[in-house]
């Protein structure tokens, strides 16, 4: 299936690359390097490229390209989910997954890899059964590996792969029993000027940290599992369990993963947890513009909005701005036009501003089109879909688990149009 993997930065320089099958020549990237000309950012640069003898498809995340080469079609997104999960795995091994930590560690890397795909085909994707393989790197153990030339490579082949539950390694003690949940919605929306939703969308996913001794059998219902749309599972969920009963029954594997992703589009269930009141007008005659926006909360239940930071794109005639916030930082780089503003937290009472002049060039013409403004913010304890957790049961383990569930909404692509 997959015959080589190319690990590229964002200056396009390929700084890894693993074959599995036969040597792939460094060639066959230079039509994804054309891709990327083409491509304003990072993120537009096409997931699936065709060329005449190989399939490129690529998942961009912490500033690194993941570019697999196929050379059969095979399911696109088979192999972007496995991309996914190889940054996943990094992350979890190395605390973070950046080009000086993947070089750093590129032993580590190539045991990891080679483990994950057999052949080219997904072998042990699941990361408590490959921390069981290939043992995550410490700074002793990297001095013992040096100075005894071993590897991280365990003796034995995990409890799991041998199992009838291949995502769970067996045998597993722990003295405090646990079982965390994260519900994380991201919401894409587009205002129009008029404070109309254009499209807004969730995009929503259930992290879990399960840590419980022996092999317990957990089910997590919902209030309203009707909300969740188009749902992708932890391979350890029972489908027929959720197809029936819209519960989720499974047996979980050890520590941090996955459970479910989820996408809810009803244009009626996306509530807006934000407004901008905004007023940017540039003047035929006058070398001077008006610049003013305010951010205020909208459907948040009554919780907080925090880390909110606005940004927009201003027009090439636009030389400086003299802006006053009514509280946080703002900046605006003359040479790229653009403006920041790190708003903090917003107070109900009174309304973060941000207001002021703009100078604009003499004798330029007025800008076609205003500029948009781009929102990031968090709301904790809040799922802004309304989903929410009914309750958590376990079978199979006498004991009493201690479980906590937490809620975080934040933004995506918010776009306010003015």
């Amino acid at each position: 299936m997959i015959h080589s993997l190319f690990l590229i930065n964002s200056s396009g320089d390929i700084f890894l690359e693993k074959h599995w099958k036969s040597v792939v020549s460094r060639s066959v990237c230079d039509y994804f390097f054309e891709a990327q000309e083409r491509a304003t950012e990072a993120e537009n640069v096409p997931p699936v490229i065709s060329t005449p003898h190989h399939y490129l498809l690529s998942v961009y995340r912490h500033k690194i390209f993941f570019v697999a080469v196929i050379q059969t079609e095979v399911p696109p997104l088979f192999v972007i989910e496995f991309l996914h999960r190889v940054v996943d795995t990094f992350q979890d091994y190395f605390g973070v997954c950046s080009e000086p930590v993947i070089k750093d560690n590129v032993v580590v890397v190539y045991e990891v890899l080679e483990e994950m795909l057999d052949n080219g085909f997904p072998l042990a994707t699941e990361s408590n059964i490959l921390k069981e393989l290939i043992k995550p790197p410490t700074i002793l153990r990297t001095v013992v590996n040096t100075i005894t030339g071993s590897t991280n490579v365990g003796d034995q082949l995990p409890t799991g792969q041998l199992s009838v539950v291949p995502w769970r390694r067996t045998g597993v003690k722990y003295t405090n029993n646990e079982a965390y949940f994260d519900v994380i919605e991201e919401i894409d929306a587009i205002i129009d000027k008029s404070g109309s939703t254009v499209t807004a969308e969730i995009q929503g996913v259930i992290d879990a940290c399960v840590k419980l001794t022996g092999m317990p059998d957990l089910t997590l219902s919902f209030v309203n599992p009707r909300l969740l749309d188009d749902v992708s599972f932890h391979p350890c969920v029972r489908f027929k369990r959720w197809e029936s009963e819209r519960m989720l029954s499974f047996i979980p594997p050890d520590g941090n993963f996955h459970l479910l992703s989820y996408h809810v589009s009803a244009q009626n269930l996306v509530a807006i947890p934000v407004y901008v009141k905004h007023n940017i007008s540039f003047r035929d005659s006058s070398s001077l513009g008006r610049f003013e926006i305010t951010v205020g909360p909208k459907q948040t239940m009554g919780k907080t909005i925090e880390g909110v930071t606005v940004s927009s794109q201003m027009p090439r005639g636009v030389l400086s701005m003299n802006l006053t916030p009514s509280q946080g930082t703002h900046t605006f780089d003359p040479v790229t036009k653009m403006l920041s503003w790190d708003v903090g937290k917003i107070n109900p009472q009174k309304l973060p501003s941000l207001k002021g002049t703009m100078s604009l060039q003499a004798g330029a013409s007025k800008p076609d089109e205003n500029p948009t403004i781009n929102l990031q913010f968090k709301i904790q304890q809040l799922a802004i879909s309304g989903l929410k957790v009914n309750r958590l049961d376990m079978y199979g383990e006498k004991y009493k688990p201690f479980k906590g569930i937490k809620y975080m909404t934040k933004a995506g692509k918010f776009q306010v149009r003015t």
